[in-house]
């Protein structure tokens, strides 16, 4: 069984930290899993998020899964997010997306959902 992460949510919502906790345990367990940011999920890709010292890094939980990250070009670039590549593209003066995710189209998820037999949204 193969299962896609919808992570929709702001990584300052306690359904985007349900997300990692399931994909952690399905990584445990060697299941198949895919994950995909999307709408305001795409925010935990941004490095120039604050987090106090005090609290866990979201992103940085992510990039320690050693898994694929995509996130949504799209609605990471309508919320200030943007890769190198896009960054010249769109005359952005710098780049912030977090090392480990990457901007893809929408032509990803639709294989994702595809290819899943069940998709959890988060």
């Amino acid at each position: 069984m193969s299962t896609l992460l919808l992570i929709t949510s702001a990584p300052t919502s306690i359904h985007a930290w349900h997300a990692l906790g399931l994909a952690e345990a399905l990584k445990a367990q060697h299941q198949d899993f895919r994950v995909f940011f999307y709408q305001d999920g795409v925010s935990t890709a941004n490095t120039l998020q604050w987090v106090p010292d005090d609290q866990r890094n979201l992103t940085t939980a992510w990039q320690n899964l050693s898994i694929r990250l995509p996130v949504c070009v799209s609605a990471a670039l309508a919320r200030g997010i943007t890769d190198q590549d896009n960054a010249q593209r769109h005359q952005i003066s710098a780049s912030n997306l977090a090392q480990g995710f990457e901007l893809v189209g929408l032509g990803e998820l639709a294989d994702a959902v595809q290819s899943a037999t069940r998709l959890v949204q988060f």
